[in-house]
């Protein structure tokens, strides 16, 4: 299932509290924005934090740990394989991040996101027993804190695809991703969501208008994830729509 966004939702994750950040935390943080200049780097990254939480397992470590995983399952993992690895190391770190800080908001996101990713890659029919867990860590991340952007693109695509009988549903779908784009309307990838949304409900004027605000950003919140998804994604679904019948 697309559960998730691409990484275009780790955007807002650079305002987490970084206390006591090292310069490898601190160096994902400002490398995500721009990793498409160097997808490469990722695999250091990713290395060297694996090392760091050998010796200092503390939640900022863990955390950055979460985040590159999923970044590298996304672009950089060559297989169904290195991509469940990776999101699930992911998971992993992030719920140790929570067995640590029940109450950090990052931390249960991490651990939804890579969750989700992982039943996501697995297979809808084998990751459907991961839904309760996914549902469940939404509502901890919107009680921990209704104002963050990056819960309700994640929230938005949960919704988009789980079917209804199991607790999915459109109008609930485009309710997150507008919610998530009035706190932060330069989120690209929640506008695409969105836009799919509209596209399933028929509404393709409405869907053509937020493709073509997405290609039209020329401040998006991270440019690394507009150049290499979020426009191509928009174009490709406007281009779909704008095909004679």
């Amino acid at each position: 299932m697309r559960w998730i966004l691409g990484a275009a939702l780790l955007v807002a994750l650079i305002a987490a509290p970084a206390r006591g950040t090292s310069p490898l935390v601190a160096e994902l943080l400002s490398f995500f924005n721009r990793y498409h200049e160097n997808p490469a780097r990722l695999d250091a990254i990713r290395a060297e934090l694996e090392e760091a939480v050998k010796t200092d397992p503390d939640v900022p470590n863990l955390l950055a740990l979460a985040q590159v995983c999923f970044i590298w399952g996304d672009i950089r993992a060559t297989s169904e394989e290195q991509k469940l690895q990776a999101y699930d190391r992911g998971r992993q770190a992030a719920e140790r991040a929570v067995e640590l800080e029940p109450k950090n908001v990052w931390a249960h996101l991490w651990f939804g996101i890579n969750t989700g990713r992982w039943g996501q890659t697995k297979g809808v029919v084998r990751s459907l027993f991961l839904l309760p867990t996914v549902k469940r860590e939404i509502d901890t991340i919107l009680e921990l804190d209704p104002k963050l952007p990056p819960a309700y693109a994640f929230a938005g695509n949960v919704y988009y695809e789980v079917p209804g009988l199991l607790g999915g549903g459109l109008d609930t779908a485009e309710r997150m991703f507008r919610k998530g784009l009035e706190l932060n309307p330069r989120f690209t990838s929640m506008r695409v969501g969105l836009a799919r949304v509209l596209i399933k409900q028929g509404r393709v004027a409405e869907a053509q208008q937020e493709l073509q605000r997405v290609l039209d950003e020329r401040n998006p919140e991270n440019l690394a994830d507009w150049t290499m998804k979020d426009s191509k994604r928009a174009r490709a679904l406007l281009d779909s729509l704008n095909k004679p019948s």
